[in-house]
């Protein structure tokens, strides 16, 4: 256990604090969770850092890191859809999102293919959007929605690019 894999695995731990905190009652919940939620966004950045920046990249931490994210954005948009803080719509597209991602990966490893699809700069793009539309959901932001439709159209842009990434890797795996 390296440094990046304690704070990926701190990020897991952060997933229940969220709930528990954004249900706890109080009129600041939603506040308290969402700094709990921008912790989590901290030590996604600091553990990607260090981990390249002292070459301390390792497997589980490959494997761990991005379900550490989604299940912390799924989290946290499933609260945000149960309290109506968002569209229903908004889950449902970056849920979709995500499970045609894990079956496009599982299918390639199951094909024989070891290597993963890299992240691309829309979903970068989308993630940071993501947090920016917390952000204006949360702080009740005019316009809040605009964010939210920005994160939602940069994430099926994102899943484009993935899954012409997805059919490139297929082709080479049944053609040479």
């Amino acid at each position: 256990m390296n440094i990046p894999n304690i704070l990926t695995a701190l990020r897991f731990l952060l997933i229940p604090a969220f709930v528990y905190i954004f249900y706890s009652g109080s009129d600041e919940s939603i506040i308290q969770a969402f700094y709990v939620f921008a912790l989590a966004g901290v030590t996604d950045i600091l553990d990607g850092y260090i981990a390249r920046k002292y070459n301390s990249i390792t497997k589980w931490g490959q494997a761990m890191d991005p379900l550490a994210d989604k299940l912390m954005q799924l989290t946290v948009l499933a609260c945000l859809t149960h309290r109506q803080y968002i569209p229903l719509w908004v889950i449902l597209i970056i849920g979709a999102k995500e499970t045609l991602l894990i079956i496009g990966a599982l299918a390639l490893y199951y094909h024989g293919n070891k290597r993963v699809i890299p992240s691309n700069s829309f979903g970068k793009t989308a993630t940071v959007f993501f947090y920016g539309a917390i952000f204006a959901v949360v702080f009740q932001m005019p316009y809040h929605i605009v964010w939210v439709a920005a994160a939602v159209a940069l994430t099926l842009m994102a899943l484009i690019k993935y899954i012409i990434g997805f059919k490139k890797l297929h082709n080479k795996n049944f053609t040479g």
